[in-house]
């Protein structure tokens, strides 16, 4: 059996009977699932203090199971990046650990890239959010579900979709094929890491961003700092996920997340996709972060492929079918 941990590196979790629901169903999907013993803490709106999530965080890493899945995320992994033991957790991918996760986990995934060049976690679903979601409220996606488990066995090499913010009939992209290192998951927090050496100075990357919550300026506002900063002219391609449904202000005169995008490209050359399925929303596909992947778009259908275990990019446990 797979082992997998359930953990909570972030923000507290309000009920225990969404993380019982997950536990259970991911028992039934063929897990061997443990919870982390404090994965119900609480202080303030953190689960646990800092020390306590600290050492939640080292004790799944040197139990290295096959998945270590955040029970949610919220905040909380900033506060933890300066004493993070980043070489434990190398060590724990080393030996298989799959870490997954979103929103909250950006910060995680990306200061652990950013130290280790051949490595890559996994941005992908939360426990609570997506396998404990109650039956009334729509239960489990089978898409997220069932992509979790192709990339939690090692057979997942590439997600689909259909670009979407190209105008009706225009296919910008036809054509484009990039290759580079992965990265990137909720804006907000990668731009809350640039400048700290948790940012990782990916050159030649596919930058994936996705946010919620933010209206549209806020989010143009960070994509132009990124654009600003030099980071996003510098990438081979980037992959916008979802942005959810920001309410809109009597000020916005019609202006929304495309012409945030649109406010984008008109300021870089690099390629800026939409339509990627990630984000805070039911439907989410399992990206590799920090693994080394391909970009190829035939018309309006993009596919981004890598090699089918992104466990190391290389090294002496090199064990990749090239495809």
């Amino acid at each position: 059996m797979t082992s997998l941990t359930l953990f909570t590196p972030s923000g507290v979790l309000a009920k225990a009977q969404p993380l019982r629901r997950a536990a259970k169903r991911l028992t039934q999907l063929g897990f061997d699932v443990t919870t982390d013993a404090d994965a119900l803490a609480k202080h303030q709106r953190f689960a646990g203090d800092d020390a306590t999530r600290l050492a939640a965080l080292h004790r799944v890493a040197d139990a290295a199971p096959s998945v270590a899945l955040a029970t949610r995320g919220g905040y909380g992994l900033t506060r933890l990046l300066d004493q993070i033991d980043w070489g434990r957790l190398a060590h724990s991918v080393e030996h298989g650990t799959r870490w997954v996760g979103y929103s909250d986990l950006t910060a995680l995934q990306n200061g652990f890239i950013a130290r280790h060049k051949g490595l890559a976690m996994w941005s992908g679903p939360l426990a609570c959010e997506d396998f404990g979601r109650a039956d009334d409220d729509g239960g489990v996606d089978e898409v997220t579900r069932d992509c979790f488990l192709e990339a939690m066995s090692g057979a997942l090499e590439a997600v689909g979709f259909r670009e979407s913010g190209a105008p009706r009939g225009e296919t910008p992209f036809d054509g484009l094929e990039a290759r580079g290192r992965l990265w990137g998951g909720n804006l907000t927090v990668l731009c809350s890491l640039l400048g700290t050496p948790h940012w990782p100075k990916v050159k030649g990357g596919i930058l994936f961003l996705e946010d919620v919550n933010e209206h549209p300026y806020r989010v143009e506002r960070m994509l132009l700092q990124l654009q600003q900063a030099g980071v996003i002219d510098a990438q081979a391609a980037v992959l916008l996920g979802d942005f959810g449904k920001p309410a809109k202000s009597p000020l916005d005169g019609g202006y929304g997340i495309k012409d945030a995008v649109a406010a984008l490209r008109s300021r870089t050359r690099t390629p800026v996709l939409a339509g990627l399925p990630f984000g805070h929303v039911r439907t989410k596909v399992c990206l590799p972060v920090g693994a080394t992947v391909e970009l190829y778009v035939q018309g309006r259908e993009a596919i981004v492929g890598w090699q089918s275990d992104p466990r190391l990019a290389h090294g002496a446990h090199d064990h990749h079918h090239h495809h």
